[in-house]
């Protein structure tokens, strides 16, 4: 059997529309992501709106996290890329309903960014799992 330094991660219905590199990677104990989008992984559709994209984002990131094994209390550190001109408040509800406890959740570090249309917002993620094993997914 082939031992691998780098396990990509992989979720059925999210792709970066055939760009050379995963969704999310795991070396060791590290796990860091691809640019997250709100792709409906079911549909293959991105909302039109900040808020559908946004919340979209949010269900990816627990997507491949759930596909490396993780959940989000293992994320120590997100990007986020926001559309020049876009409001902050869908993310902060956003953040909030995803790290509820003020005294555990990841950094964040927020960019204003011209993103390729339709996206309005992306983030990339950073998780450190020490003690976790890479779930098989289809």
């Amino acid at each position: 059997m082939t031992e691998f330094r780098r396990q990509a991660i992989r979720v059925p219905g999210l792709h970066h529309g055939g760009a050379p590199f995963p969704l999310a990677v795991r070396v060791g104990d590290l796990l860091a992501s691809s640019a997250v989008h709100g792709m409906d992984p079911a549909t293959g559709e991105v909302p039109d709106t900040l808020e559908g994209q946004t919340a979209g984002v949010f269900a990816n990131i627990r997507r491949i996290l759930d596909a490396a094994g993780a959940d989000t209390g293992d994320i120590a550190k997100v990007t986020v890329f926001l559309g020049e001109g876009q409001s902050r408040a869908p993310l902060n509800a956003e953040w909030v309903a995803m790290f509820p406890d003020e005294d555990d959740r990841p950094v964040r570090h927020t960019v204003p960014s011209t993103l390729q249309p339709p996206l309005l917002i992306q983030c990339e993620f950073t998780a450190v799992l020490a003690t976790r094993s890479l779930r098989e997914h289809p």
